[in-house]
């Protein structure tokens, strides 16, 4: 008898769907060994281009230090790319868009759309095609998995499940790799139980559960921007996810700290600037800062107020050919106090609105954390400055 299409087709399915399962019991035998991180995830990316049938897979990790994604493990890339390369999480970026939203993305063909802007890494490969899926522990975006085609290419939905059943089988490695390699089960109880080792898994847990709360807001905004069209409403909902990731860098920075409460406010001006360049090619940010804390509660308005001052900069100072803005955080200043400069040598303030909604913002954060705003402009420039008491 001869074969029908839709037997063929249903076969071609069943085929793939057990290669796939075939490859994720491969990847955990990975995960029950005792192996390296690296080691690890540069086997399981070969194992997924297998089951994909693609060349580029790669595996970026998140670094909170420098807001950025690092090429952690990856196949199919020129040498030397690997543990080098890095990647904005800038929502218009797929993989900044699946770790911030904790949502998979996909696109069948970059050229075919303009709201995802392809990287230059990706240009120099020749991919036009790629599926994301965030790496999740505990719920938090650790990094994404992503898999890339140089033709376009319709990733299913059984591609998608594959992808995250895989990220998650990663995720118990990474959550392992970070406990001692000899593990003692008793001895382990008995820090759990001690005062300091339960406040630090309270502020884990409290992490986990903000950093979701985050993805589900940036997620939120990603889809109220499709809903709209318009020019100046995708601007308003960009400038909001702004201000919410820079309230969720602060919170990146407590994983430096045992005891949970600080944030170091250099390593978190550094990250948010870092953020703000990545999106921004045609304007340098310098930044220089003294080693000073903050508590969580004073150092999330001095971020705000950084990010207002900046992307008004980036938005009002210059012209299609960039320039230049230099962010400077200065402790011992009067009596305990510091002072965070954000100067540009654009073409000044041209016609100065008091009543503007992100100059308000900016004062009534300074009053939260009892500081003082100033700026002055010319047509060499313009200086805003915040000068606050050095309180934890």
């Amino acid at each position: 008898m001869e074969e029908r299409p839709s037997e063929s087709i249903e076969d071609g399915v069943l085929d793939k769907l057990r290669r796939h399962v075939r490859i994720l019991v491969d990847i955990g035998r990975l995960a029950g060994e005792n192996a390296d991180l690296y080691r690890f995830l540069d086997q399981t990316v070969v194992q997924i281009a297998r089951a994909v049938e693609i060349h580029h897979v790669k595996v970026l990790q998140y670094r909170p230090s420098t807001s950025d994604l690092l090429l952690a493990a990856g196949v199919g890339w020129k040498e030397g790319a690997v543990r080098s390369s890095t990647f904005t999480i800038d929502l218009r970026s797929a993989p900044g868009r699946a770790f911030q939203t904790a949502e998979p993305v996909s696109i069948r063909d970059f050229r075919e759309q303009d709201e995802y802007i392809p990287s230059d890494f990706l240009k120099e490969h020749g991919i036009v095609s790629v599926t994301n899926v965030p790496v999740l522990i505990d719920g938090a975006a650790w990094g994404v998995l992503e898999v890339d085609s140089t033709t376009p290419r319709d990733f299913t939905e059984d591609t998608t499940d594959f992808l995250t059943a895989a990220a998650a089988l990663m995720a118990t490695v990474l959550r392992r790799n970070g406990r001692p390699d000899r593990p003692d089960e008793e001895a382990r109880l008995m820090a759990a139980a001690a005062e300091a080792q339960k406040r630090e898994i309270l502020l884990r847990e409290m992490q986990h559960r903000v950093k979701n709360n985050f993805q589900l807001v940036l997620s939120s905004i990603s889809i109220q921007k499709r809903r709209y069209s318009e020019a100046a409403a995708h601007r308003a909902l960009d400038h909001v996810a702004s201000r919410i990731h820079a309230i969720s860098l602060a919170h990146d920075q407590l994983s430096f700290r045992n005891e949970g409460q600080t944030v170091r406010l250099s390593y978190y001006i550094r990250a948010l600037c870092s953020a703000i360049h990545q999106q921004v090619e045609e304007v340098e940010v310098d930044v220089e800062c003294d080693e000073l804390e903050l508590s969580i509660e004073r150092a999330l308005p001095v971020g705000l107020i950084l990010n207002e001052s900046v992307m008004n900069s980036i938005k009002h100072a210059f012209g299609p050919e960039g320039g230049r803005i230099r962010v400077r955080l200065v402790g011992g200043v009067g009596y305990g106090e510091a002072r965070l400069t954000v100067s540009d040598n654009g073409r000044g303030i041209q016609n100065p609105n008091k009543n503007g909604s992100g100059l308000k913002l900016i004062a009534s954060l300074a009053r939260q954390i009892g500081g003082a705003v100033g700026q002055e402009s010319s047509d060499k420039g313009t200086t805003t400055s915040l000068t606050f008491p050095l309180m934890t």
